[in-house]
């Protein structure tokens, strides 16, 4: 991709060369683009559009900080972050920046963030014509002996161009004469130097000097000259000039090398003799600018050595023209060449430069997280600029490399802020050289608090004692909790949860201040009525999620001798008089004091001591029985009524006391006769209560006999009048011959499925015992009442079911009546009575009565002199359930009734009575007739 600027001229080349190449990253592929751009452009002169050409989205670029780091101490280039250009930021110097260099690359680190991306660029600065050559000496001056012959060749001062390339030095020219000519020669590094050579003989006699110009040119466009004035003086002849052994030395040298260290020794010899042949050795004007400040000659020895410091970063190849001359008249000179070379001592330590922290870090991060991203620069070469980085050991921490000079802080275990809130990262990066050097940095990488750990307590449970009575709102216990999480994941609150076998004892006995878990009483605590409670507290703490724990709590309470105590004996309030007979000998138990409190332990313990009489020497009271005795006989100077008080006091602190008075009555009766009299009149008395309830029993007992008694002989009484009506049936009537069995559908309704229908078969003699068998009949009633009845009699037909029914095959008006109503029908809604006082047999034992009693009426309709159940419509059914309850009230189970080998016509007994004739369409109007008994 070609910048605008570039297309439209701006740029010398009209393009960039991008290079794209991937590399290990953080996340994805880093990738360089290449730029090309002339030096001294304007500030602010655009080179290309860094974010389209890496391939970055432009929407998410401010958002994603993309940085321009550059190693230089100067920012030479910037980038637009709203439309992705990298612009130039500063003066923009070649030969500055560069110096002699052929390249001249700026190369740039750009950073982006979310994820952490780092991207490279190169900026290539191309070289400009502008600077002009310069010679390094106004004039040059040249002796030269006439007896030169013609063809030699004389170094010329070689002109400087700061530029590099086309636009440094390319040609030299030289003035119209008729003795020298120019020959321009190419050093090894492409550089170009002069040479005069002379074309013609000298002659001092007719022209002993003469002057010519040299002119440098360069290669740009417009091109840049420097001129040298070359003043040549002839001299008169010396014929041997000096000579070097060797044209060309090599050295090589340490950079460190101190000053004064030989680097080589150069030899040259001249035949001739005296001052003719005494050499002079200095340095050529071929040599580049600085190479007199960093070497030295010895103008005798020819021995070269190191003046100043050598740096490998700078130069590493340095080219040495040396000349020697001899003392003669006209000297004449020889020249060679040196070249030394520079050998790298490890003498840069790395730099470490931190480009991007990502602090705090959330101690739930996971493995591998980026902490920060560190680019390290060794200015040595191979070996000694070979650097590595290093964490200490045992921390949480790594460092790996993804590109060259760069490398990235990972996490490698996991991060415990309660343990290590902050790490001071010492990472330390050391080369390759020997001896080693190293660089030191440190990162601060701070741990992000998560709410991991839930409150912890000293203790799980605590045990309170508490002494009854106590103030409301004092403190009885503070619960020692904490959470090692951060402030705001540790902050606690603290709760008290109910027991659910007493709900409402913490509101009603306890509270907890929310923020610092002290607990206090609401209410004066009292053992007499509670000694023990169990709590627990709730404590949560302030993170998401919430992380809770619970602690037991178990509340005692003391006691303290804060009742008096109560006397049981005598009652107070109540006269209790004590008969004492005269005479009674001494210690004599005349009575007993009974005390309690409600106290405990020694705070219940009782004493009881005489604290006023009548007679303070007749009476004493035991200590701790409380028993009154007689101190002394009871003499007739004894007033009758004595008086006692009997003081009654616990061992509390303080004590607490009550009193007891007794009144002694003193009697004449002697203590036989009234032993007698208490031990006589106690058994009648409780003889008396005991007759009493013995008479009560017995009636109660006889009652209870008399009822069952009758019950059980109108249930026998009800069950042979049942058996006589059945046994008084013809058995004609009952039975066609030869029919043996009674068969009846027992069909229960709407409250059986279909499949639980049964048929139930009688026997001749049933009327003595109940059904002997029963199996599964037909599946539907419906189909078994038709079947039954195909035949039957019509007046059986309607008899069964009515006086408006028709058998089978012949049409008869429906009756509305037989239809059931809401509250008629079984089941839950049908079980409302409404206006009505009938029940429906809810359950499985009325529903088989129900059964029972429909074949009770069939054999009694059979008989044809007695009702169908005893009344019209009834069936029987209204002594159970209910006068109201009659046949409309339930389903017709009289046409399920067959009797096989049967002619007799069941009739209605009400039709009967009324003498009209059972017939159809007349109506089945309700008869109130005699209720049966079950």
């Amino acid at each position: 991709m070609v910048p605008e600027a570039w297309r439209s001229g701006l740029v010398s080349t009209g393009r960039v060369v991008g290079v794209l190449f991937l590399l290990g990253a953080l996340h994805k592929a880093s990738a360089v683009v290449r730029y090309e751009i002339l030096e001294e452009r304007e500030k602010g002169f655009v080179v290309g559009n860094v974010v389209t050409d890496l391939g970055l989205d432009i929407i998410s670029l401010s958002a994603r900080r993309l940085r321009v780091l550059s190693g230089a101490s100067r920012r030479f280039f910037e980038v637009n972050r709203e439309t992705g250009e990298m612009f130039v930021n500063d003066r923009l110097d070649r030969e500055e920046l560069c110096g002699t260099l052929p390249s001249c690359t700026v190369t740039l680190e750009l950073v982006v963030e979310t994820p952490l991306e780092l991207l490279s660029a190169e900026v290539v600065i191309q070289d400009i014509n502008d600077n002009n050559p310069t010679f390094p000496t106004r004039e040059m001056k040249l002796e030269i002996s006439e007896a030169v012959a013609p063809g030699t060749r004389f170094p010329l001062e070689s002109a400087h161009d700061p530029d590099v390339g086309s636009n440094s030095v390319q040609t030299y020219e030289l003035s119209l004469n008729e003795y020298f000519a120019l020959r321009v020669q190419t050093r090894e590094d492409g550089t170009k130097y002069a040479e005069l050579v002379l074309e013609r003989a000298l002659d001092w006699e007719r022209e002993p000097s003469l002057q010519v110009v040299l002119t440098a040119l360069d290669g740009g466009t417009p091109a840049r000259s420097a001129t040298l004035p070359i003043r040549i003086t002839v001299l008169d002849a010396n014929d041997n000039a000096p000579a070097f052994n060797q044209s060309l030395y090599r050295a090589r040298v340490l950079e460190d090398a101190p000053p004064g260290t030989i680097v080589v020794r150069v030899h040259a010899t001249d035949l001739d003799e005296g001052p003719n042949g005494e050499i002079i050795y200095s340095f050529g004007s071929h040599n580049r600018a600085g190479v007199r400040d960093l070497f030295s000659i010895d103008l005798v020895s020819g021995v070269l050595t190191i003046k100043g410091r050598l740096d490998f970063e700078d130069t590493k190849l340095h080219e040495i023209y040396i000349q020697a001359k001899d003392k003669g008249t006209n000297p004449e000179g020889a020249h060679c060449k040196v070249l030394v070379e520079v050998v790298d001592v490890n003498d840069n330590a790395p730099e470490i430069t931190v480009t991007s922290v990502y602090s705090p870090v959330p101690e739930d991060a996971p493995l591998g997280t980026v902490i920060a991203l560190l680019s390290v620069i060794d200015l040595d070469a191979g070996d000694n600029g070979l650097v590595t980085c290093e964490v200490p050991p045992g921390l949480p921490f790594s460092l790996t490399s993804s590109l060259k000079n760069y490398f990235t802080l990972k996490t490698s275990a996991a991060l415990d802020r309660e343990t290590v809130p902050e790490y001071n990262l010492s990472i330390t990066a050391r080369d390759s050289g020997t001896p080693s050097l190293s660089a030191l940095t440190v990162v601060q990488v701070q741990v992000s608090d998560i709410n991991d750990n839930p409150p912890q307590s000293s203790q799980s449970s605590y045990d309170v004692y508490v002494e009854e009575n106590n103030i409301p709102g004092v403190p009885i216990l503070n619960l020692s909790v904490w959470d090692p999480d951060a402030p705001q994941n540790a902050r606690l609150s603290f709760f008290l949860l109910e027991q659910e076998a007493e709900t409402g004892l913490v509101g009603r006995y306890f509270t907890i201040n929310r923020d610092n878990g002290i607990v206090s009483t609401l209410v004066p605590l009292d053992y007499e009525d509670r000694r023990e409670f169990e709590i627990t507290a709730h404590v949560s703490d302030g993170g998401t999620p919430v992380l809770t724990t619970n602690i037991s709590v178990n509340i005692f309470v003391t006691d303290r001798n804060d009742n008096a105590p109560q006397v049981l004996y005598p009652r107070p309030g109540q006269s209790s008089v004590e008969m004492l007979p005269r005479a009674t000998p001494a210690g004599h138990v005349v009575t007993r004091v009974v005390g309690w409190d409600p106290d405990a332990g020694h705070n219940a313990w009782l004493s009881y001591s005489l604290l006023g009489a009548s007679n303070q020497s007749l009476f004493a009271v035991g200590l701790h029985t409380g028993q009154v005795r007689t101190s002394r006989p009871v003499q007739d100077t004894d007033v009758p009524r004595q008086t006692l008080m009997v003081l009654i006091k616990d061992n509390g602190e303080p004590s607490l006391s009550t009193t007891a008075t007794l009144t002694v009555s003193v009697t004449e009766e002697s203590p036989e006769a009234l032993a007698e009299f208490t031990s006589g009149s106690a058994p009648r008395e409780q003889n008396k209560n005991l007759t009493f309830y013995l008479l009560l029993s017995l009636i109660l007992v006889s009652v209870g006999f008399a009822i069952t008694v009758l019950g059980v002989i109108i249930f026998k009484v009800y069950k042979w009048k049942q058996s006589r009506d059945l046994y008084r049936a013809p058995v004609s009537s009952l039975y066609r011959t030869p029919g043996s069995s009674l068969h009846a559908d027992a069909v229960r309704g709407a409250l059986m499925p279909p499949h639980l229908y049964h048929q139930v078969y009688l026997t001749t003699d049933s009327r003595r015992s109940d059904p002997l068998f029963k199996k599964p009949g037909a599946a539907s009633p419906l189909a078994s009442r038709q079947n039954t009845l195909r035949s039957c009699d019509p007046v059986f037909y309607r008899q069964v079911l009515g006086a408006e029914s028709s058998p089978p095959g012949q049409q008869a008006p429906p009756n509305t009546d037989w239809r059931f109503s809401q509250a008629q029908r079984p089941g839950t809604s049908g079980s409302q009575n409404g206006d009505e006082t009938g029940t429906w047999p809810n359950n499985q034992f009325d529903t088989e009565m129900l059964q029972a009693m429909i074949l009770a009426s069939a054999s009694e309709a059979a008989d044809g002199g007695s009702t169908l159940g005893g009344g019209a419509g009834t069936m029987g059914l209204s002594a159970r359930y209910g006068p109201q309850f009659t046949l409309q009230h339930v389903p017709d189970y009289r046409q399920n009734v067959y009797i096989p080998g049967s002619n007799a016509t069941l009739t209605n007994a009400a039709g009967k009575r009324d003498g009209k004739a059972p017939a159809g369409g007349n109506g089945n109007k309700k008869k109130s007739g005699k209720k049966e008994k079950k």
